[in-house]
C-alpha cells in the first residue's frame, strides 16, 4: 500500500516538474515587475528632461510679473530645480488605465450595488492653474464583473493628474469604469473646493461644488439613483 502511494506521488511531483508551472509563474511576475521598473524610471528620465524648459518659464512669467528671481526668499532661486517646476511633473502625470486595471477584474456573480465613497482627489482648474480637491463617490451595479476597489481610486488619479474641469473629470471617471467594465451602471459624484473662487475672483470661502455622472441604471432608474445618493451621503 505505501509503495503504490510513494508511487503516485512521485509521479504527480515529476508531472509538476516537468509542467514547471511554478517556475513559469515566477518568472512572469519577475518580468512584470521588471517592466514596472523600467516605466518608472523612463518617467522618471522624461520629468527630468522637461525640468530647465520649466524653470525658465516659471523665471520668465515671475519676472514679467515684477518679481526680482534672484532675491534670497524666492522660489526661482531658493529651489533647484523651483519648486513649482518640480511639482507639476507630478500633478500632471497622466497613468495608463490599462496598467492600472490589468489583473484586477475579477469574474463575479454579484449583482447588487457596490459603492466607494470619500476618495480624495486633487487637480489643476485649466481656467485659472490653480488647485481643486475634495471627494468623489463612485457606485456601481456589476454585470458579471467586479474590479479591485482600490482600483477605482486610480481610476480617479488617472482624470485627476492633468489640467481638468470638475464637469468633465466627473463624466471621465464614469465613461472609464463603465468601458473597463461594461456594468449594468454607474455612478460618480464630486464634491470640491475651487481655489479660484477661494482665493481669487469672488472669494468665497465655504463654497463647494458638486457635479454629478449618472449611467445606465442609474440614469434609467430613479430609485437606483436615489439608494446612490442615499448611501454616498450617509455617514
Amino acid at each position: 500500500m505505501n509503495g503504490h502511494c510513494n508511487v503516485k506521488v512521485n509521479d504527480t511531483v515529476e508531472e509538476f516538474h516537468c509542467n514547471n508551472s511554478f517556475s513559469d509563474l515566477l518568472i512572469d511576475s519577475k518580468k512584470s515587475v521588471e517592466h514596472r521598473k523600467h516605466e518608472t524610471s523612463r518617467k522618471k528620465d522624461e520629468d527630468q528632461s522637461r525640468l530647465p524648459a520649466l524653470e525658465a518659464a516659471y523665471t520668465s512669467i515671475l519676472r514679467e510679473l515684477g518679481e526680482d528671481t534672484d532675491r534670497q526668499g524666492c522660489c526661482a532661486r531658493r529651489c533647484a530645480p523651483p519648486r513649482p517646476c518640480s511639482s507639476s511633473p507630478r500633478a500632471t502625470t497622466r497613468p495608463s488605465k490599462v496598467n492600472i486595471l490589468n489583473n484586477a477584474i475579477f469574474d463575479e456573480d454579484h449583482d447588487e450595488m457596490v459603492i466607494v465613497k470619500n476618495i480624495d482627489v486633487f487637480s489643476l482648474c485649466e481656467h485659472h492653474l490653480v488647485p481643486f480637491f475634495g471627494k468623489v463617490h463612485i457606485g456601481y451595479i456589476p454585470n458579471k464583473k467586479v474590479v479591485g476597489l482600490s482600483k477605482l481610486a486610480r481610476i480617479v488619479e488617472i482624470f485627476s493628474r492633468r489640467l481638468q474641469v470638475q464637469e468633465r473629470l466627473t463624466k471621465q471617471i464614469a465613461v472609464g469604469i463603465s468601458e473597463a467594465l461594461q456594468p449594468k451602471g454607474v455612478a460618480v459624484v464630486i464634491e470640491a473646493s475651487h481655489m479660484c473662487m477661494v482665493m481669487r475672483g469672488v472669494q468665497k470661502m465655504n463654497s463647494r461644488t458638486v457635479t454629478s455622472s449618472m449611467l445606465g441604471v442609474y440614469q434609467e432608474d430613479p430609485k437606483i439613483r436615489e439608494e446612490f445618493l442615499t448611501l454616498s451621503r450617509s455617514a
